[in-house]
């Protein structure tokens, strides 16, 4: 596992605490891999989800920072979202 997903993990379980109750959600970091969260918490996989999320590792960063709204990375075009949208909002408003 590469450390850049090792990290997202530990800014990722931060965030979300315990777990996140709403469904699957999947972060695809693109050129490292992907982070399941769900209601067992954060872990890096590539497991099936209701959402998946697909972003660089800088935009990733500047999200888990608060640098760079989720909302915003979407609209953009700087996060792709494929699935439950509703889901997505839901987990993006856990991660502002």
């Amino acid at each position: 596992m590469s450390d850049v997903i090792n990290t997202a993990v530990a800014a990722l379980s931060d965030k979300v605490g315990g777990g996140f109750d709403g469904g699957t959600a999947k972060f695809v970091i693109n050129g490292e891999g992907g982070i399941i969260i769900d209601a067992d918490g954060v872990r890096a996989g590539d497991d099936e989800a209701d959402v998946t999320l697909t972003a660089d590792a800088d935009v990733f960063q500047d999200m888990m920072s608060g640098e760079l709204n989720p909302t915003t990375a979407f609209m953009t075009g700087k996060l792709a979202v494929d699935g439950n949208m509703g889901l997505a909002m839901q987990l993006g408003a856990v991660l502002a």
